[in-house]
């Protein structure tokens, strides 16, 4: 079960914007993520500032999604393509919503994981599209998006732990052209724009 952290930055700027204390671990059923997101240093550090709880099938479909920013939270599953409740600070509203997506996206680097877990490619699959709603701080507000995403290469690299896998994905952002490139091991992001790892306590899991 890896279990670390992440630092978060605007990619364009590289303002920080926290922490993201996670652990992950695949089942029998399919993968799960759990994190909770801390406030970034030069304000009190410490303090809860989101979560994300995230359950994947054995075919990298969101079966349950729930995430909280500040008071703001969003429960959501791939239903009818992909359903979602958003619930407003007060909690005395809750807007239900639907969109024709493959999955979920967000700041969280358990989303790179799940998109990359849906789409399986290889390095000889052609670049694939998918739609995706994507959730963005600090309200949790929905947007839908089409990206293409292309697995470059996939290489071993000599651990202690044993040969370790990194794939390099390039991500196109369909409505602009923006390109940026992510790297992945197993259900671990190494680097991608705005997201460092910077500690591991255990090695990535290795998905079948």
């Amino acid at each position: 079960m890896p279990r670390g952290r992440y630092s978060l930055h605007d990619p364009h700027d590289h303002t920080p914007l926290g922490e993201e204390h996670f652990h992950c671990a695949p089942g029998p059923s399919g993968w799960r993520y759990v994190s909770q997101r801390t406030t970034p240093s030069g304000t009190p550090t410490g303090i809860p500032a989101g979560s994300v709880d995230l359950a994947l099938d054995d075919r990298g479909r969101p079966i349950r999604l729930e995430l909280r920013a500040g008071d703001w939270q969003v429960r959501a599953g791939a239903l009818n393509g992909v359903t979602w409740v958003r619930t407003d600070p007060t909690g005395t509203h809750a807007t239900e919503d639907n969109a024709p997506a493959h999955a979920f996206t967000g700041a969280s680097p358990a989303f790179l994981i799940a998109t990359a877990r849906l789409l399986r490619l290889t390095p000889a699959s052609p670049a694939t599209r998918i739609r995706l709603v994507a959730f963005t701080d600090p309200v949790l507000a929905p947007r839908t998006l089409d990206q293409s995403w292309t697995l470059l290469k996939s290489e071993a690299h000599a651990t202690d732990n044993g040969p370790l896998t990194v794939d390099e994905y390039q991500v196109t952002a369909l409505d602009t052209g923006e390109q940026h490139t992510v790297h992945l091991t197993g259900d671990v992001v190494l680097a991608a724009p705005g997201i460092e790892l910077e500690h591991l306590e255990t090695p990535p899991s290795t998905f079948t």
